[in-house]
C-alpha cells in the first residue's frame, strides 16, 4: 500500500514541476530569433479566427498591404507600433490594427534592459 502512495506522490509532483516549467517564458537574446518569433506569431494571430471575425465585422471592405514596425521589451509586451507604409487609406483600421497590436503579449521574454523592433509587413 505505501508502494502505491509513494508511486502516485511522486507522479503528482512530476506533474506539478513539469507545468511549472512549461510554462515559463523562454528568453531570447539574439535579435534574428526575436523578428522570427514576433513574425510567427504575428502572422498566426492575423490567420487566427478571432481576429478575422474582428476585422470582418467592422473593416470587411479593407484590403490591401501594411509595413508596420513593432517594438518589443523585455517583458514580451508590445511597447510600440509604427506604421511605415501601408496603401490601407482607412484611418479607423489603422487604429484598429495599431490597439490590436499594442494589446498583445508575445510567448517570450527578452534579456534584462533589452527591447527590440521588428519590420512586419502584413497583407489583407
Amino acid at each position: 500500500m505505501k508502494k502505491h502512495q509513494l508511486v502516485i506522490f511522486i507522479g503528482l509532483f512530476l506533474l506539478l514541476f513539469s507545468t511549472t516549467a512549461f510554462s515559463q517564458k523562454k528568453v531570447l537574446t539574439d535579435e534574428e530569433e526575436v523578428a522570427e518569433m514576433v513574425t510567427k506569431e504575428i502572422d498566426a494571430e492575423f490567420h487566427s479566427e478571432s481576429f478575422i471575425k474582428k476585422k470582418n465585422k467592422k473593416f470587411k471592405e479593407v484590403s490591401g498591404t501594411m509595413t508596420v514596425d513593432i517594438g518589443v521589451i523585455q517583458s514580451g509586451k508590445v511597447a510600440s507600433f509604427f506604421k511605415v507604409d501601408s496603401d490601407i487609406k482607412n484611418i479607423d483600421f489603422i487604429n484598429f490594427m495599431s490597439d490590436y497590436i499594442l494589446d498583445h503579449k508575445f510567448y517570450f521574454k527578452l534579456q534584462k534592459q533589452q527591447r527590440y523592433k521588428v519590420r512586419y509587413t502584413i497583407t489583407f
